[in-house]
């Protein structure tokens, strides 16, 4: 029995590949990376509620139609209504007006001539909110005192008419 080496090509043992498993890894990671950024981003995107003025609608940056949306206003007199288990009531600063519509009844101290936030859509011409928010936190009336005092003036005061 010869036990010699064979040395011809057929019969010679393969060189062992090289590995190219740091390739792999690093694609790996820049996808997951990719991927994970991504979702954030969206989610992140579609989280934020922009804070529009009435007057803001459909002008400023953040504050388009369709787009989930915190607006201030102050309920104009004489238009609140409850129809069919919803409140409908016109938010007006800067005299822009906005047709809001709320599903139930905001309860609380919500009526006329009082300045309140509505969260929600422009749906058409009509916003429909969510959710009403009437007493505002005392970090936002210090915050906020110009606006507040400019959206109650401009309603329901005398000169308003």
């Amino acid at each position: 029995m010869d036990l010699t080496p064979r040395t011809s090509e057929v019969n010679a043992p393969l060189a062992p590949r090289k590995r190219n498993t740091k390739w792999g890894y690093v694609a790996l990671l820049v996808v997951i990376v990719l991927a994970g950024g991504t979702i954030v981003t969206k989610f992140l995107t579609s989280a934020i509620d922009y804070y529009c003025n009435v007057d803001e609608i459909g002008s400023r940056v953040g504050c388009e139609p369709g787009r989930r949306i915190r607006v201030q206003g102050t309920v104009e007199k004489g238009s609140l209504k409850s129809v069919n288990n919803s409140t409908n009531f016109v938010m007006i600063f800067n005299k822009k007006t906005i047709q809001v519509v709320y599903e139930g009844d905001p309860g609380g101290i919500f009526q006329e001539c009082i300045p309140v936030v509505a969260q929600g859509r422009l749906v058409g011409e009509v916003f429909e909110a969510t959710r009403i928010e009437v007493k505002h936190s005392n970090a936002y009336v210090a915050d906020n005192a110009d606006r507040l005092k400019k959206a109650e003036a401009q309603v329901c005061s005398p000169q308003a008419g």
